[in-house]
């Protein structure tokens, strides 16, 4: 039963974890990469899609992505999904391909990126406790229904306490890569 409480934990910490992972990707660094343009979806034969889903992209230079739609006529529309998106960037398109220039962060941007890495942390550990206080209820619950020992309450509160720690560690080192990143010219 304890057992079965901890690997729960263990993979809903892990998600949570994840999650924090995939969030820190789609902030933008001075650096390219195609997750930037993940979460951007274009309208194809009435029905919004990924950006992904309708064109190729591509890291050009390490300031620059090139997106090349597979059919011309969708070249408008992804360079407005791309203006429209909530990142500031300018699209130019050279017939078929779509040049994204990465404007360089100026250092107040830097700064007010880390505040936001920071609190996308913030929120991954409080999730991560929130999953121990859940988890340490039910140990509760269960030593209350008498179908463990306090020893054994006692012994998965230290496991499951574990748990948490190494999964906060994970988020800390995640913050950090970020963090450096973000404060690389």
């Amino acid at each position: 039963m304890i057992d079965e409480l901890k690997q729960d934990a263990e993979t809903r910490m892990g998600k949570s974890v994840a999650s924090l992972k995939n969030d820190l990707t789609k902030l933008r660094t001075g650096r390219a990469h195609t997750s930037l343009l993940d979460h951007i979806t274009v309208e194809y034969y009435g029905s919004e899609v990924p950006l992904s889903q309708v064109s190729n992209i591509t890291v050009i230079d390490s300031r620059t992505l090139g997106v090349s739609p597979w059919e011309k006529p969708m070249v408008q529309a992804i360079e407005k999904a791309i203006m429209n998106s909530d990142m500031g960037l300018n699209p130019a398109s050279t017939g078929d391909l779509i040049r994204i220039p990465l404007p360089p962060l100026t250092e107040e941007r830097r700064k007010d990126m880390i505040k936001v890495v920071r609190a996308e942390g913030e929120g991954a550990k409080v999730a991560i406790r929130n999953i121990r206080r859940d988890v340490l209820s039910d140990v509760k619950q269960l030593l209350k229904e008498k179908e463990i020992t306090e020893d054994e309450e006692r012994q998965a509160q230290d496991e499951i306490q574990k748990i948490t720690d190494k999964y906060v560690k994970q988020v800390d080192e995640a913050l950090a890569v970020k963090e450096k990143d973000l404060m690389e010219i």
